[in-house]
């Protein structure tokens, strides 16, 4: 009897949640349990500085030569986008994060650049954005898709993007964009378009839209709508629900019936799980005004 208490009280600490110090951030903290579908793997303010987050452990580096950084599914390598041209060319660095081993990937060359990095649910390929300044004002024209594997990487340019436009992975390997009101799916080997999915709203990115599962797609419900977050049906091409709940933004899906938002509280903010009817279900971490002011980003990872 006396050991099977103990045993329940063994697993009762060790379930615990723990409170992750964010370096840089005005004192955060984010609430971590073991038992939590996705991971908090990087996070930075805006490109100024950038947190990748230890292999095995809780604590968080400032990646000094990056502006962005992002973790494979699985957990074992990272993505990021460098702060300065190389010879001309911008990258991305592959860093494997059980080893330390970087691989220094030439993606596009000065003026263009290539970032806002998004890995395939496999693991093996990265999207980035491509940009170019017009008129003193940067401009998508494009995507870059990295093949981690091979270590090579092939830029596509498209006509008539949005200035705006992001570029990222849909769960059957083609890359899904804004349209119009709505969005547009494109082949990655040559940029040609699969499908297009008129008047859903724009992504919520640049965390993966899509559910875990792939059967949902988070929009931002297009004008018409008093809600503001809208669920696609990603086959039908049609808004399946709407969910009346006003986030600041959203990174992505916590599970299959909850969002990682990020939402007003008493003059700051909270990075929040809430569920399909809007409902705060669990609180992440505070987030100082300042601090989202500082465009605050997060970005978490997923078993593979």
């Amino acid at each position: 009897m006396i050991a099977t208490i103990a045993l329940a009280l063994s697993l009762t600490v060790s379930a615990a949640p723990v409170d992750l110090a964010l370096p840089g951030t005005g004192g955060m903290k984010y609430r971590e349990d073991t038992g939590d579908p996705v991971r908090l793997a990087a996070y930075g303010l805006g490109t100024k500085r950038t947190y990748l987050r230890s292999a095995s452990g809780s604590a968080f580096a400032w990646e000094k030569s990056l502006t962005e950084v992002s973790v494979a599914p699985g957990g074992r390598l990272a993505a990021g986008v460098p702060a300065t041209y190389r010879s001309g060319y911008d990258a991305l660095v592959v860093t494997d994060r059980t080893t330390g081993a970087s691989t220094r990937i030439r993606t596009v060359k000065k003026p263009l650049t290539a970032s806002y990095a998004s890995w395939s649910r496999d693991g093996k390929k990265v999207a980035l954005t491509v940009e170019q300044k017009v008129g003193g004002r940067w401009r998508v024209v494009g995507f870059t898709v990295v093949d981690v594997t091979a270590k090579t990487a092939r830029t596509v340019r498209i006509n008539g993007l949005s200035a705006s436009a992001g570029f990222w992975w849909s769960p059957d390997g083609n890359l899904v964009s804004r349209h119009g009101t709505g969005l547009r799916l494109y082949r990655p080997s040559d940029g040609a378009v699969m499908r297009t999915l008129a008047g859903v709203g724009l992504p919520t990115g640049p965390e993966d839209s899509f559910s875990p599962s792939g059967k949902r797609l988070t929009t931002w419900c297009p004008s018409r709508f008093k809600e503001q977050l809208c669920l696609v049906d990603p086959i039908a091409g049609k808004i399946a629900q709407r969910v009346d709940v006003r986030p600041e933004a959203v990174f992505g899906w916590w599970d299959e019936s909850h969002v990682i938002a990020v939402m007003p509280h008493r003059g700051a903010y909270r990075l929040s799980v809430v569920d399909l009817r809007g409902k705060v279900t669990r609180v992440l971490a505070n987030v100082p005004a300042k601090t989202w002011a500082a465009e605050l980003w997060v970005s978490f990872t997923r078993g593979s």
